[in-house]
């Protein structure tokens, strides 16, 4: 092995092992946010919730973004969530509601019925 190959090889090794140490020291995450819960996006666009289901915890946040190229929709919750669950009638912007209670909870777009989605809240 000559003093080149092992000079680039600890190198490597020396920048892999900061590279290791610098990431250990973030979590990646800010701790108010976490406090606070997630946000789950979903997109309102081509006439469908997407994605059409997600699952998340007790605390998150779901927010809904409207991107159809001007056709209005909502998000209207049914059942338990029905008249709280309920956006206005938007061609574009953001929505968002959040989850406290577990359960499975199910929502439409009052002008488009075909148009459904479902929020899971697990442990």
């Amino acid at each position: 092995m000559t003093t080149r190959t092992r000079l680039a090889g600890a190198a490597l090794a020396t920048g892999l092992m900061l590279a290791a140490l610098l990431t250990g020291c973030s979590t990646g995450t800010d701790p108010a946010a976490s406090a606070a819960g997630n946000v789950v996006t979903i997109t309102v666009k081509d006439m469908s919730y997407q994605p059409a289901e997600v699952t998340i915890h007790p605390g998150d946040t779901v927010e809904w973004v409207f991107d159809d190229g001007g056709m209005p929709h909502d998000v209207s919750g049914e059942g338990e969530l029905e008249g709280v669950l309920q956006s206005e009638l938007l061609t574009e912007g953001e929505y968002t509601y959040t989850f406290d209670e577990t359960g499975t909870y199910t929502y439409s777009c009052t002008p488009h019925p075909m148009m459904v989605g479902t929020v899971i809240v697990e442990e």
